[in-house]
């Protein structure tokens, strides 16, 4: 088994290394994360490696996972590449979904190889992370010979693996947060929008619930053509208008919220083909 050794192990970084030191794939060997506090509560979850107070007390490794804050990850491996410990071959990769591993070009300047892991899970809570890791895709992308390592390593703990171009993973990241975080952001908007119709907030959490949880099975079941539904689907104008009129004036960030989501709405139903022309002519002066 590969040594490894981990900088800023919060709930990511603990997870990972627990699930690697239960199947045995990488020696847990140094861990060194933000606080004193933070190192010994970090090497107490994962149930292995080293506590060290700062990078010079840590050891050579074959591999290092730098998982601090984003903001902090190219400074941790500037600060790595800086000391005596990186050796020519070793790998240093990150889990972030923002940065690509070209943030790491100070350990690949200094001979390591790089690379870019990422979960695309919640890791609210470390330990349910770890029991529902398995089937988690994981998007890579970095120096082959890094990926030769790593991608074995996660599928050993039950990810799947989805290579991705770095040149792009701001999109790919931009992608995991409107269909995560927006989401939540534009059910919030129609919590909202049910309250100025006079329902209580429980009652449309309720009414709301069988509506979205449908609307998601079938985007999965038939893909996003195939799942849209309403009166932009129909081609019906007079429905929609109603609705921009309405929403106009009450809250015109929200009127903006439901054109632009329109759009898309449209380009849809003109791909399922089932609306006649005029009809989306008119869709298309509404929104647009």
């Amino acid at each position: 088994m590969k040594t490894l050794n981990i900088i800023g192990c919060g709930r990511v970084g603990r997870a990972l290394a627990s699930l690697w030191r239960e199947k045995r794939v990488f020696v847990i060997q140094d861990v060194l994360s933000g606080t004193p506090h933070g190192t010994r509560s970090a090497t107490a979850f994962v149930g292995a490696g080293r506590a060290s107070n700062w990078l010079e007390e840590m050891q050579p490794a074959e591999a290092w996972m730098l998982t601090p804050p984003d903001d902090k990850i190219v400074h941790s491996c500037e600060n790595l590449a800086r000391s005596r410990l990186l050796r020519h071959g070793d790998i240093v990769f990150h889990c972030s979904g923002a940065l690509s591993s070209g943030e790491l070009r100070s350990a690949a300047v200094a001979g390591a190889k790089v690379a870019s892991v990422h979960p695309l899970k919640s890791f609210a809570d470390p330990r349910d992370a770890i029991r529902t890791f398995p089937g988690t895709w994981c998007a890579v992308e970095g120096d082959r010979a890094a990926l030769d390592v790593l991608q074995p390593a996660f599928e050993r703990i039950g990810a799947r693996i989805s290579e991705i171009d770095p040149r792009f993973k701001t999109l790919y990241h931009a992608a995991s947060v409107m269909v995560c975080n927006y989401l939540v952001a534009l059910l919030e908007t129609g919590l909202r929008t049910y309250g100025k119709s006079g329902l209580a907030r429980e009652t449309a959490l309720a009414m709301m619930e069988p509506l979205v949880r449908e609307t998601l099975d079938n985007v999965f079941t038939l893909g996003t053509t195939g799942a849209l539904t309403g009166p932009i689907a129909r081609g019906d104008d007079a429905v929609v208008a109603r609705h921009l009129d309405a929403l106009t004036a009450w809250d015109a960030r929200v009127a903006a919220i439901y054109k632009e989501l329109g759009v898309v709405a449209l380009q849809l139903a003109r791909a399922r083909n089932e609306v006649d022309a005029e009809a989306l002519a008119r869709l298309e002066r509404l929104l647009i």
